[in-house]
């Protein structure tokens, strides 16, 4: 059975937390992003068998307020840091790798400077990680964070989003539409709301000279919320990192390029 027909369980600081595992190697952390509807089933769909193929035990979570997991007392990205590194914890992790995207590379970069339990990052495509860059690359991600801000849901507004997520737009399926309509409803909304009021990320850019896990860069030359700008400037900042910038590819690399994605990760990673 596929790993994504399955899930579990397991208690995160008091947080009912849902996650999906596959294979057997080295432990590897999928840390999905922060739009509506985001959750380890819809954004790693692609990559959590091919991964766990390539012989890495994948690990893909629900935050806090995402998802299949409870909502928290505390919507703050802090606090989502802190339950990434709780989640390791429960799960006995000795030493892992970490794959993030758009928020969960800013997650993935914390742990890797904070963990010592850390052994390679993935980062992809985020603007919140990066250093800010040309006036035009700044406010392209403005503009990207303010209309994520104010979705709400429903299946137009789903598909609309979704159109702008991917390059690809063959990729855009009724199926994916209901799924991340329905992980942006009810609770999941009620959790988008309340981090509006959150405080921002704490900023790190001063401190990604001092990575020495190495890093592997992957950005979507057609990302319509992060300009390809700030990945050079990532990419300047991380000692040993490496970047690979894809045409034809929006914001989820993992989706637009999964096979080139796959294949990259896999061999970065073992």
């Amino acid at each position: 059975m596929p790993a994504l027909e399955q899930g579990r369980y397991v208690e995160v600081d008091g947080i009912r937390t849902f996650y999906v595992q596959a294979g057997d190697g080295h432990p590897v952390l999928l840390i999905h992003g922060a739009a509506p509807g985001a959750c380890s089933r819809v954004n790693w769909k692609l990559n959590i068998d091919p991964l766990a193929a390539a012989r890495l035990s994948v690990y893909a979570f629900d935050q806090p307020g995402f998802g299949h997991t409870a909502n928290p007392d505390d919507y703050s990205l802090e606090y989502r840091v802190a339950h990434a590194r709780a989640f390791a914890d429960s799960l006995g992790l000795e030493r892992f790798h970490l794959v993030g995207n758009s928020v969960g590379a800013y997650i993935a970069a914390r742990l890797g400077l904070e963990d010592p339990r850390v052994g390679r990052l993935v980062l992809v495509s985020s603007s919140v990680l990066a250093p800010k860059g040309s006036a035009d690359a700044n406010a392209m991600a403005t503009s990207h964070s303010e209309e994520l801000r104010e979705f709400t849901p429903s299946r137009d507004r789903v598909r609309a989003m979704t159109m702008k997520t991917l390059f690809k737009t063959e990729l855009v399926s009724e199926e994916l539409v209901q799924e991340r309509f329905a992980m942006s409803s009810g609770p999941r909304f009620e959790a988008q709301l309340k981090r509006r009021d959150a405080p921002p990320p704490r900023p790190i850019v001063d401190q990604l000279r001092d990575l020495r896990t190495k890093t592997l860069i992957l950005w979507g030359g057609n990302d319509r919320g992060a300009a390809v700008e700030p990945a050079l400037l990532l990419f300047k900042l991380i000692p040993n990192a490496e970047l690979h910038v894809f045409d034809r590819c929006g914001h989820w690399v993992q989706w637009d390029q999964a096979d080139r994605f796959n294949r990259l990760v896999a061999d970065f990673l073992t």
